[in-house]
């Protein structure tokens, strides 16, 4: 947990923000949890207290999801399609559990990535976006003696 006076560790770019949504962990700071169910995403960062009930991910998830598993699945179906070894039944069977276990595991990922590009671009509420603010923490802070730097 992040003490009140230590900065997050900001993320630097739009990809290493969709990384950490990705990987389910908070895209601001990165040390918290960003679900506290499967697709429920928790209201507030534990660690930085950042607000995350902006967030409209909709139907941008599914969709990632469905193109990701329908573009793996396209090779195997054709395969399974031209083999003349195995029934048709047996071929349709392993397509459809494979692919349900594909879409299933692709849907947190894909939500925490929208999360993450949202907050980055400022959309939906998220004042100030994760661009600006992770600009302004590069920024150098001026100090008393030189306050142009």
């Amino acid at each position: 947990m992040l003490s009140p006076t230590k900065r997050p560790d900001l993320p630097a770019t739009l990809t290493a923000a969709i990384v950490r949504g990705a990987k389910g962990r908070c895209p601001r700071c990165g040390e918290a949890k960003l679900f506290r169910a499967f697709l429920k995403p928790v209201a507030h960062c534990p660690a930085c207290h950042h607000d995350w009930t902006h967030q409209r991910a909709d139907d941008f998830p599914p969709y990632v999801s469905i193109l990701l598993t329908g573009h793996l699945m396209a090779p195997l179906i054709i395969y399974l399609g031209m083999s003349s070894t195995m029934p048709m039944w047996q071929a349709l069977a392993i397509c459809l559990t494979l692919a349900s276990v594909l879409m299933i595991s692709f849907l947190q990922p894909a939500k925490g990535g929208t999360i993450a590009l949202q907050w980055w671009h400022g959309m939906h509420g998220f004042n100030p976006s994760g661009k600006a603010e992770a600009g302004a923490a590069d920024a150098p802070v001026p100090s008393p003696d030189n306050p142009w730097r």
